[in-house]
């Protein structure tokens, strides 16, 4: 089992910058593949950014360039940076760890990007 919060969202305007944060209820270390996700209303939830415990790192073709994602494995968490932030970046956004087969999320946290 593997609890997940994140962190860190908010109202930026476009062009601005926000970080977020994923703070895990145990080690992750030996967690296979982090990552985050976003979803908007009437969509699916799309993945914006994975890190896997090798170092495997995959983005969206919509953030590359501007988003970063970065694991702490001392600390237990997962960090998106993301610049250049555009409306379209406008979402809910959730952490995502996967154990083996098992996947786990957190409760989500809104990113408003807006003028």
């Amino acid at each position: 089992q593997v609890q997940l919060a994140e962190s860190g969202g908010g109202l930026v305007q476009p062009g601005g910058s926000l970080r977020l944060s994923c703070a895990a209820s145990r080690s992750i270390f030996s967690i296979n593949a982090m990552g985050w996700y976003r979803q908007t209303p009437g969509k699916g939830r799309e993945l914006v950014a994975i890190i896997e415990s090798g170092g495997i790192i995959n983005y969206a073709e919509s953030v590359k360039g501007r988003f970063t994602i970065s694991r702490d494995n001392v600390k237990n968490t997962v960090d998106l940076q993301m610049n250049s932030l555009k409306p379209e970046d406008t979402a809910v956004y959730y952490c995502n760890a996967r154990v083996l087969a098992s996947y786990y999320w957190g409760q989500g946290t809104q990113v408003t990007v807006s003028s």
